[in-house]
């Protein structure tokens, strides 16, 4: 299935002399995986605390912008400089899960959204990521299939936000947006079991 995924290499070509100059300073891939999942959680905490203020949702697309930027150099660093290890696929994993629960939960604050979709919605995309894991433990690669894999997901609430803070989308257009997301991650999900097992045989 398609996937923004699928762009990602002409996107760290873009990045690379950034990156080059960070590895210079002596940043590495696990300081940028932290910093990424810390900014995504206080970014997540001030939505919740002022979800009244709708205009503030326009930090969810501004932030998953750059949270791919970080995400794409923080394996870069890792992949191009040495600095991969056992900590840092830890970190990769489980810093992405925790970043997402934190930009998408401020969404059930919303007037008029369904909180329980809001919750679903984020177990199901918890849900496709650890499928995508467990590949190698099926004896196929990490799966980053899609349609609605991390990258698409970003996109996907990044328009969310951007409509709930120009006031385009009322609860019930975000309830609807949420059912289709909602019905790509369980296929994504399902895409990616699927796939590791075609892979593994």
């Amino acid at each position: 299935m398609p996937s923004i995924y699928q762009l990602k290499p002409r996107f760290q070509s873009l990045l690379r002399p950034a990156v080059q100059r960070l590895h210079d300073r002596g940043v590495t891939a696990n300081q940028v995986t932290v910093s990424a999942a810390v900014v995504s959680l206080l970014v997540g905490l001030l939505l919740a605390w002022f979800s009244h203020i709708a205009w503030l949702f326009i930090l969810i697309p501004v932030w998953m912008l750059l949270r791919m930027a970080f995400n794409a150099i923080d394996g870069m660093l890792a992949r191009e400089f040495g600095q991969q290890s056992r900590l840092g696929a830890y970190l990769n994993e489980l810093c992405d899960v925790i970043a997402d629960a934190a930009l998408y939960l401020p969404f059930a604050l919303l007037a008029g959204v369904w909180p329980m979709l809001v919750i679903v919605v984020v177990l199901s995309a918890t849900f496709s990521e650890y499928a995508g894991v467990m590949g190698p433990l099926a004896g196929a690669s990490r799966r980053y299939d899609g349609p609605m894999g991390k990258s698409d997901r970003a996109l996907a609430f990044g328009v969310l936000g951007t409509g709930v803070a120009l006031g385009l989308l009322d609860g019930a257009w975000v309830n609807g947006l949420l059912l289709v997301i909602l019905a790509l991650s369980l296929y994504t999900l399902y895409n990616r079991v699927r796939q590791g097992l075609a892979e593994a045989r």
